[in-house]
């Protein structure tokens, strides 16, 4: 990505995948897309950036059909529940969205009938006859979740006929299908369906991978091999009532697939956003840059798909500049998985512990890359009680103590400066640039680890210094340190952004912590003289007993 400097005067529009709207969050879907969305925003925010955070529900499809009938609810009725449910599960931990649409909104249904539209006039879609599973016995159509087998590709049982989750491919032909809903041979029928032509775009595809140098290479250099070992073309019709519908004369009683429309879900809901505030959505689209952060589940769609869809609209509106994307979060070792019931809910995580807590823990265990994270509960517990407690929040704690009882809750005056001193300042006049490379590089477990040594950094200086032992020397000691508290509030505010407000509280500011300019982090901003507010733990241990009493409830599935 571009550095601090060039990027931070030019805006940016920021999606993150859209959640099923058939079931609740859980924290593989926040560790992977949501929260480093989150932190990316957070932190552009603080440079000064105009950037926007999209999201929205994904509502249509089978499985949403079927549980619907089953819960004996409209299917709109059942999405409209799972949006907001969603919406409030992610402000539970601080998720913030400038605008969380749904796919069955007016708006998307609208921009996605003229992307088909125009793509048919284009001659980039046309029709044929498909031998499709039917099950008998539930009298339905099978596409898609409910034809289950094994992958053409990798031979992985149990596999969904849309995706293989072991190898990331989209099944051609899936082998020994059996009914998702009954566990039936399906019988074939023929039907007419609507397909995109996704191999004429094969070289236009590859040249825009090679040419972004923006994307992952180890993302961008398989999915080239994707396209030299020859695209498919995409059926985009479902035999289902629900959906978005074909807009041609003959095509009634079809819809479209699901991902043909959610990804265009992040602009029609960009410009439903900017319209109720009479801008033009499609020209600050086009004028940004374009983010949109993914699992690594969901690259076919995204890095092929998405960008295929709009080459063939002539590009009225841009494609990606970047794909962030990253591995899986792993439960004991094993893929977390809401559809096979192997999942930690978010809701009761957060009902039970600090969310702030879950937010550092998931940002410094995952990485940048495709590689997979691991949720351990006893690395969890030992994370927050020796890294932002011991460290962080006892450096800040510390710190305001101090100064409250020994300067009457008063900046002191620093005298002079000796080496030490003169270090430690230069350690401050960094640590806004050292944080900022790594969060602008999409690299925030680096970005933490930073965050962490600079803490412990003070924490060292601190004790070498033993403001209780020297009165003179405590002034210089406890002005410095106290504007590294200044600093830390800042740099952990993407992090963290409930602590930073606190943090902001105990040093006595009255402005918003998350309208601070983050090169501020690197200035000595705290005067003497500058009273404190209250001062007090920010944090409280984990104990084991904490993470056994809930374990259980929460791996229950």
């Amino acid at each position: 990505m571009q550095s601090i400097s060039e990027n931070k005067g030019k805006s940016a529009i920021v999606t993150s995948a859209l959640p099923y709207a058939n079931g609740e969050i859980h924290l593989g879907h926040i560790a992977s897309t949501y929260l480093p969305a989150d932190i990316f925003t957070r932190f552009n925010r603080l440079l000064g950036r105009e950037v926007y955070h999209i999201c929205a529900t994904d509502d249509f499809g089978t499985p949403v059909l079927i549980r619907a009938e089953k819960e004996n609810k409209t299917p709109m009725k059942y999405v409209d529940e799972w949006n907001k449910r969603d919406y409030q599960d992610f402000k539970s931990i601080d998720i913030s969205f400038d605008f969380f649409s749904k796919t069955s909104s007016k708006e998307n249904i609208e921009l996605v009938q003229y992307i088909f539209k125009k793509l048919y006039d284009n001659g980039h879609i046309y029709e044929k006859y498909v031998i499709q599973f039917y099950c008998q016995i539930d009298k339905k159509y099978l596409p898609d979740r409910y034809v289950i087998g094994r992958c053409p590709y990798c031979n992985a049982e149990n596999q969904y006929s849309d995706l293989c989750e072991n190898c990331g491919r989209v099944p051609d032909q899936i082998l020994d299908p059996k009914c998702g809903i009954c566990g039936a041979d399906p019988i074939k029928k023929d039907s007419i369906h609507y397909f995109f032509k996704l191999s004429d775009f094969a070289s236009q595809l590859r040249f825009w991978l090679t040419n972004n140098h923006n994307l992952q290479p180890d993302v961008k250099n398989y999915v080239i091999n994707w396209i030299d070992e020859g695209l498919h073309d995409w059926d985009i019709t479902r035999d289902i009532s629900w959906g978005v519908s074909i807009p041609l004369s003959d095509a009634k009683g079809k819809v479209l697939y699901g991902w043909f429309d959610n990804h265009i879900c992040y602009i029609s809901s960009f410009k439903a956003f900017f319209q109720a505030q009479n801008k033009d959505g499609r020209r600050f689209w086009n004028e940004s840059e374009i983010f949109h952060f993914i699992g690594k589940d969901i690259v076919y769609h995204h890095y092929l798909f998405l960008p295929a869809v709009r080459m063939g609209i002539n590009q009225e509106y841009k494609l990606p500049d970047y794909i962030p994307t990253r591995g899986h979060l792993l439960l004991h070792d094993r893929k977390i998985s809401k559809s096979r019931d192997w999942y930690i809910s978010l809701r009761e995580f957060t009902s039970s512990f600090n969310p702030d807590y879950l937010r550092f823990y998931l940002a410094s265990i995952t990485p940048y890359s495709q590689g997979d994270a691991n949720f351990d509960w006893d690395v969890f517990r030992d994370k927050i009680n020796n890294e932002l407690i011991s460290n962080v929040g006892n450096f800040i704690n510390r710190t305001l103590t101090f100064i409250a009882k020994s300067f009457n809750s008063k900046v002191p005056s620093p005298s002079e400066f000796g080496p030490d001193d003169q270090a430690s300042i230069r350690e401050i006049g960094r640590i806004a640039d050292e944080v900022g490379a790594f969060l602008s590089n999409n690299e925030f477990d680096k970005g933490l680890k930073r965050i962490l040594a600079f803490s412990s950094y003070f924490n060292q200086f601190f004790q070498k210094k033993m403001p209780w032992s020297d009165s003179e020397s405590a002034r210089a000691t406890l002005y410095i340190s106290v504007n590294a508290v200044w600093s830390i509030g800042i740099i952990l505010e993407p992090f963290i952004p409930t602590s930073a407000e606190k943090i902001w509280v105990q040093l006595g500011m009255q402005s918003n912590v998350h309208k601070e300019k983050w090169s501020s982090a690197s200035r000595l901003n705290l005067n003497p003289g500058h009273a404190l507010g209250n001062v007090g733990p920010i944090f409280q241990r984990i104990e084991t007993k904490d993470i056994e009493l809930r374990k259980f409830d929460f791996e229950k599935h």
